[in-house]
């Protein structure tokens, strides 16, 4: 993981935080235990970060729902 792609995974975890209104903990354990970030967020990020965040989060959700899981 680079340092950019941390700081992406960051905001990301900050942004679906704020916006759902839940500790970034608790978006941190549901996108490790889905496996988003590895598999998702870090591997895509360099298309990704050129989206709207909106957009990403939503993406997030489908694939945290995906995995059987919810945020």
């Amino acid at each position: 993981m680079t340092k950019e792609s941390a700081e992406f995974v960051i905001y990301i975890i900050n942004f679906l935080a704020h916006s759902l209104k839940k500790y970034p903990s608790e978006i941190y354990k549901v996108l490790e235990s889905t496996n988003c970030i590895n598999e998702y967020l870090v591997p895509f990020y360099d298309v990704l970060h050129t989206m709207g965040t909106e957009m990403i989060a939503e993406d997030v959700k489908k694939f945290v729902k995906n995995r059987g899981s919810s945020l």
